[in-house]
C-alpha cells in the first residue's frame, strides 16, 4: 500500500473504521483509489454544472438582474422555507438545463465528416479529466509522526509539467471541430484557438519558472504540485513572485478561451465559432470540457500562488492536524476555486472582448516579453544568492 491509500486509510481510523472491516492490504488500497477517483470525477463534474449558475448568478448580478430563480421541483418545492430558497437561489436551474441538454433530439448534419465531427467534443473533454488525477485537493498530517501525505491520485515528479502538455491536447479538439464541421465559421474559429493557443502557451510556462525556482530552496522535487504547495508554508508565492501570478492569470484566461480572449468562439464575428454546427450531446461536451478547463484552471493558480489548501502564510494549518486538518484543506481549497472561477466569471461581464488583432498582439509583444524578462531576473537573483551563500 502507498502512501496515499495509506493516508485514506488513516482517515477511515480517525472516523472509527476497524480493521477487521478491511480485506487485505493491497486490496484495500486499490479500493481506495478506486474509490476516491469515482467520487473525484463525480465531484468535477457535478461542479461543472454548478459553475454554469455561478456564471448566470454573476451575469445577472452585473446587469443588474436576479438571475435563475423560478425552475424548481415539486419534492423541493414542498420543503417548507428551505424549497423557497432553493429555488430562489436558482439550485435546481442546472439538473434543469443538463436533462434538456442530454436528452433532446441529436442531430447529425449530412455535410460533416461524421467521425471526426463525433469524436472532437470528447477530445475537447477528456484531457481535462485525466489531469485531475494529478492534483492533490489536500494533505493529511498523521497526528503521531507528523508526516504529511498527500490525497492525490498520482504524485509524478514532473506533476505540473505533465498536466500543462495533456490539457494543452484540448485544443486539438476545438480544431478538429471546427475541421469536421465542414462551415467556414467553425473552421475560422478553430485556427484562431490554434494560434491563440500557441501564442498564450509560451506565457503560461515562463510565469511558472519562478515558482519552480522559489521551490527548489525548500524540495528537492520543484516540478510537483505537492512540493509547490509544501513551499507556500510562509510567504505565498502571490507575494513572492507577483508579476508571475499577473502574466500567468492572463495567460490562463486566454489558454481558457475566455472574454476578453474568447477569439475561438466569438460570435459577434463567427456567428458561434468552432461549435457553431454542433448541439444537444455533443455541444454539452463541449460546454462541460470549457467549464472542466475553468476549474482546472483555477485549482492551478490556488496551487502555485495562492497556497493550496493551506489556510494562511506561516499558519498553515491553524495548528490542526489529523482528519481536522484534512476537512480544514479541503474547505480552503474549495473557497480560494470559487474565488478564483468568480473573479473568472466577474471579467467575462465585465471587459469586452478584444479584436482578433489585438489578442495577437498582447500575446507576442506584451506579455511574452515581460515573462521572458520576470523568468530572467528571477534566475539573475538565484544565480546571485546561491553565489553568496557559496
Amino acid at each position: 500500500m502507498d502512501a496515499f491509500a495509506q493516508g485514506l486509510l488513516e482517515i477511515l481510523k480517525g472516523w472509527g473504521v476497524s480493521d477487521a472491516w478491511l480485506p487485505d492490504t493491497v486490496t484495500t488500497g486499490l479500493i481506495l483509489k478506486a474509490i476516491f477517483a469515482v467520487v473525484v470525477v463525480l465531484a468535477i463534474m457535478g461542479c461543472c454544472l454548478y459553475t454554469v449558475l455561478l456564471e448566470r448568478k454573476t451575469a445577472a448580478w452585473a446587469q443588474g438582474r436576479v438571475g435563475p430563480s423560478i425552475t424548481t421541483m415539486p419534492l423541493i418545492a414542498a420543503i417548507p422555507l428551505v424549497g423557497k430558497v432553493l429555488t430562489y437561489c436558482g439550485f435546481i436551474q442546472p439538473l434543469a438545463d443538463g436533462g434538456k441538454l442530454f436528452m433532446r433530439q441529436e442531430p447529425l448534419p449530412e455535410h460533416v465528416n461524421k467521425f471526426y465531427y463525433c469524436l472532437a467534443p470528447c477530445l475537447a473533454l477528456a484531457p481535462a479529466i485525466i489531469t485531475m488525477v494529478m492534483i492533490p485537493f489536500t494533505s493529511y498530517i498523521n497526528p503521531e509522526t507528523g508526516e504529511e501525505t498527500a490525497l492525490m491520485l498520482c504524485n509524478m515528479n514532473p506533476g505540473f509539467v505533465f498536466m500543462f502538455a495533456i490539457s494543452s491536447l484540448g485544443v486539438y479538439g476545438v480544431v478538429l471541430g471546427g475541421w469536421a464541421s465542414n462551415s467556414k465559421y467553425p473552421f475560422l474559429g478553430s485556427i484562431r484557438g490554434s494560434a491563440q493557443m500557441i501564442s498564450y502557451e509560451l506565457s503560461l510556462v515562463l510565469a511558472i519558472l519562478p515558482v519552480v525556482l522559489i521551490t527548489a530552496g525548500t524540495s528537492d522535487n520543484p516540478l510537483s504540485l505537492f512540493s509547490i504547495v509544501q513551499g507556500q508554508g510562509g510567504f505565498w508565492n502571490i507575494i513572492l513572485a507577483p508579476l508571475s501570478a499577473v502574466i500567468y492569470f492572463v495567460a490562463l484566461l486566454a489558454e481558457m478561451n475566455r472574454q476578453p480572449f474568447d477569439m475561438p468562439e466569438s460570435e459577434t464575428d463567427t456567428v458561434g465559432g468552432f461549435h457553431t454546427e454542433y448541439g444537444t450531446f455533443k455541444f454539452g461536451l463541449f460546454f462541460t470540457g470549457e467549464y472542466l478547463h475553468m476549474i482546472l484552471g483555477s485549482i492551478l493558480f490556488v496551487m502555485f500562488f495562492l497556497g493550496g489548501w493551506h489556510a494562511l502564510p506561516f499558519m498553515p494549518t491553524l495548528g490542526l492536524d489529523g482528519v481536522l486538518g484534512t476537512l480544514l484543506g479541503i474547505v480552503c481549497l474549495v473557497v480560494k476555486v470559487i474565488f478564483m472561477l468568480f473573479v473568472i466569471i466577474w471579467i467575462r461581464w465585465t471587459v469586452p472582448r478584444f479584436r482578433f488583432d489585438q489578442v495577437m498582439r498582447i500575446g507576442w509583444k506584451l506579455l511574452l516579453p515581460f515573462a521572458i524578462a520576470n523568468a530572467v531576473a528571477y534566475f539573475v537573483f538565484f544565480g546571485i544568492y546561491e553565489t553568496l551563500l557559496k
